[in-house]
């Protein structure tokens, strides 16, 4: 087994310069990257801090007590970011994703939520606004959240048993808490609720079919994720990857399970239903997902770009630099000069680290790239 080796590194202050924009200038809502991929998808990480400290992502070993957290006046604020996201819709960006961290430890984020809902699509359409949470806080926050006008929301969730998922979120939090956050969001209206699950191999993979057992007919869609090598920190390693159609070959035994049609292009997740008695879907039993990073990219539509913490934008969630936005914000830039530079960014794009992460040496190993920390831009 492959010693694990965990960076100490610090990668939030190499920002890329920002680029020119190619001539012709794109018109609003025809934005594309070098391999025609459009922009649709903004997601915006609204904290660097969380409070649990699962070894995937947030590692204690690193993140301790005396980590040092981006100091408050480096966060954008609620008007940065809805400046910035406005200016996005404008090249095409039709779903916003509020990230962390863990995005409801960042004070008054209701009012952020309020700000954005007032944006419209290019078609004039609400936008689809979304958030990815642990749960912790959500028991307390969902109505406020509904009321302010998030859609939508996801809930990482990596076990049922009690013990397990204490132990992976290394803060001794119980499920139960997690769950009944859930059960808060539902009752607040809040639509189309997802439970993410990473899976990593010898550490809760045995939770799988407990998982599908208890949000089977819920109306809630469970997604099971590959463990991926995010960051540096992390001590990923190929070995402890499940992957995701030994995931199926696992549930099919016991649920009878059939391929959906994706619901929109660059969708990350692989559908599946589950079959009633007459061999076909069953929409009241509901549907899994399955997030193949790993064993099955899908770098050739992902239409997603990630605006940190502290404004930078990142082209991938394994990058491992991005482009100050922040200070453009700060140093008078117009809106046309940040659309611009946002067009000049995005039509550079040439990321696809999923399809070439086999060809890599000792990919397999400890990482020695410094990739950005999946905490700091989201998931």
């Amino acid at each position: 087994m492959a010693e694990r080796v965990i960076p100490l590194i610090d990668q939030r202050s190499r920002p890329l310069v920002v680029p020119r924009a190619a001539q012709p200038f794109p018109a609003p809502g025809q934005l594309v990257d070098s391999r025609g991929r459009p922009l649709r998808d903004l997601r915006i990480s609204v904290t660097d801090r969380c409070n649990f400290r699962c070894s995937y992502c947030m590692p204690k070993e690193v993140f301790d007590k005396d980590y040092q957290y981006l100091p408050h006046a480096s966060l954008l604020t609620f008007e940065e970011i809805t400046r910035l996201a406005r200016l996005f819709v404008g090249h095409g960006v039709g779903k916003l994703r509020l990230t962390g961290g863990e995005p409801l430890l960042r004070k008054g984020l209701e009012t952020l939520i309020e700000q954005l809902s007032a944006l419209q699509t290019l078609n004039g359409d609400p936008l689809d606004i979304t958030l990815t949470t642990n749960g912790t806080l959500l028991g307390r926050k969902a109505k406020a959240l509904k009321a302010a006008g998030l859609k939508r929301v996801t809930v990482s969730l990596d076990a049922l048993d009690d013990n397990v998922f204490r132990r992976m979120n290394d803060v001794d939090f119980p499920v139960a808490d997690v769950l009944a956050g859930i059960e808060a969001a539902s009752a607040a209206g809040l639509e189309q609720i997802k439970v993410n699950m990473v899976v990593k191999r010898g550490t809760n993979d045995h939770q799988i079919l407990p998982m599908a057992r208890h949000f089977r007919g819920t109306g809630i869609t469970l997604r099971f994720i590959e463990y991926m090598d995010v960051g540096a920190t992390n001590g990923w390693r190929m070995d402890e990857v499940l992957p995701s159609a030994e995931v199926i070959s696992r549930l099919q035994p016991e649920f009878a399970l059939m391929p959906l049609e994706p619901t929109a292009r660059g969708e990350t997740a692989e559908r599946w239903g589950y079959v009633g008695q007459d061999g076909k879907h069953d929409a009241a039993l509901g549907e899994i997902g399955v997030i193949s990073s790993v064993t099955h990219a899908f770098c050739g539509d992902c239409n997603r770009a990630r605006l940190s913490t502290e404004g930078s934008i990142y082209l991938c969630l394994f990058a491992s630099q991005g482009y100050d936005l922040r200070s453009m914000l700060r140093g008078g830039a117009s809106d046309e000069h940040i659309r611009e530079a946002i067009a000049a960014i995005w039509q550079g794009r040439a990321d696809r680290y999923s399809e070439l992460r086999a060809s890599l040496p000792d990919h397999s190993g400890p990482r020695t790239a410094r990739r950005v920390e999946m905490s700091y831009i989201g998931g």
